[in-house]
């Protein structure tokens, strides 16, 4: 396998780690897997497992920078992804060991005014100092199954090297780090959002249920979002669209690189600011920029409108450009991919998935305008509050036309986004169908 298809694959497994592994006869259950990973970390020695101030610690007595990789409850395939890359890549792993090495394999008790990241993610990186200022953060993702177009082993090796250098040279370089420590958070912890309240605590159980004790990265981007709908108030944009992804505004980044551009979107702000493939990204708002998670971070942080400051780095030369962010630019981002959607799908949709018609199908249903809305339902749950659609009539290859009076919702990403902004729990939402060549209506109730 090569270094490519190799790293491709190990984050991808990585990324996976959140699914849930069937145990067979004559296997070991996940239960014992997790234990026996565990066993095999602290006797190994090289990562200190769930103990981020004990690494804190460390790093002030050797001078070493920190890197702390948050990741789901281990697994099989986590431990395919430390062994036999993290650990054994030969170029790699001379990089690692100038870090002190911190696992964090759940997310009970995490400091959330420290790490702060896309929470829809299961692998994130932090790389800092031992006073916790955070050098630069990687880690992302963009697509229910494709990892290989934002993230690579050889970027992440870049992204070491980068931060051994900023590291050696901190804290005169202290200023680029200035902003890459967000605001307060909602909640110190993830245990303290009312929606995960008496049902966790800060460690996990391991000498109990360790599986069901531990709280996933996407149920701290859940709770953000349950704090709003369950007080009846619209979701801000900044917990429904997390992280932007740089090609919302036209940057396309090459994902075995630190922060090169290989395309600008044409007609995209990026385009407009004069960006230009090939260039790298220095700094954005005078934050260094180590990978394409620390781009996320600056317009994860920007307004609605805003102009964001750019340090480009072209032919030899810093050329600076203002990347001007147009209103309503963050919606342009997909929400599809994301695990948050499974809970909105049930807030708004009933628990419909809906996916853009096809041409053919939007032919057959009479939609010939193609700035008009027509999603089909492409499926619908079963089970409690995702079998709300189903109970109240509708029906799989539905094409839906309008939501709520709108026919210009174009995405499912776009019903969601209305829905839990303008749609309070307990409402009941009209949509328009086409059933076969039938037009109808169907009130659905809005949930919590």
């Amino acid at each position: 396998m090569n270094l490519i298809s190799r790293s491709a694959w190990a984050l991808a497994l990585g990324l996976m780690c959140a699914l849930p592994l069937a145990a067979e006869d004559g296997k070991l259950s996940r239960e014992e897997k997790v234990l026996g990973d565990r066993q095999k970390v602290l006797s190994d020695g090289y990562w200190i497992y769930n103990g981020f101030e004990e690494g804190i610690q460390k790093a002030k007595e050797t001078g070493k920078p920190v890197l702390v990789v948050l990741r789901c409850i281990p697994c099989e395939e986590c431990v395919k992804l430390d062994e036999e890359i993290m650990e054994k890549d030969p170029v790699l792993r001379p990089l690692l060991d100038q870090y002190v090495r911190v696992r964090i394999v759940g997310t009970n008790g995490l400091d959330l005014d420290l790490f702060q990241y896309d929470y829809d993610q299961s692998f994130a990186v932090f790389l800092m100092n031992a006073d916790k200022t955070i050098y630069g953060r990687f880690g992302t993702r963009s697509h229910r199954t494709d990892w290989t177009s934002d993230v690579s082993i050889e970027g992440l090796t870049k992204a070491l090297d980068a931060g051994l250098k900023l590291h050696a040279n901190y804290p005169n370089n202290k200023a680029y780090f200035a902003g890459k420590h967000g605001d307060k958070p909602l909640y110190a912890s993830p245990e303290k959002f009312p929606s995960l309240k008496d049902k966790y605590n800060d460690t996990l159980n391991y000498e109990g249920d360790v599986v069901k004790s531990c709280i996933h990265c996407h149920q701290i981007g859940d709770a953000q979002k349950a704090l709003f709908r369950d007080q009846g108030k619209a979701i801000p944009d900044e917990f429904l669209f997390p992280y932007p992804h740089p090609k919302t505004i036209g940057m396309v980044l090459a994902p075995t690189e630190l922060n090169l551009l290989k395309e600008v979107i044409a007609d995209s702000p990026a385009a407009k600011a004069g960006l230009q493939p090939g260039d790298r990204v220095f700094s954005l708002n005078g934050q260094v920029i180590l990978s394409i998670a620390d781009i996320q971070w600056v317009l994860h942080h920007a307004k609605d409108q805003d102009v964001i400051q750019a340090d480009i780095f072209r032919d030899g030369k810093h050329v600076l450009k203002q990347i001007e962010l147009p209103e309503g630019w963050r919606q342009q981002d997909d929400l599809s991919w994301r695990v948050g959607t499974w809970p909105m799908r049930a807030m708004i949709l009933g628990g419909m998935r809906l996916i853009e018609a096809s041409p053919e199908e939007r032919e057959r249903a009479g939609v010939t305008d193609p700035n008009k809305m027509a999603l089909r339902v492409r499926s619908m749950g079963r089970y409690n509050k995702h079998a709300l659609a189903m109970k109240t009539g509708f029906k799989v290859d539905d094409i839906v036309v309008a939501f709520d009076g709108r026919d210009d919702l174009m995405r499912e990403t776009d019903v969601l986004a209305y829905g839990v902004q303008n749609c309070m729990p307990g409402e009941k939402v009209t949509f328009d169908l086409i059933r076969g060549k039938k037009a109808m209506s169907l009130d659905l109730k809005m949930q919590q």
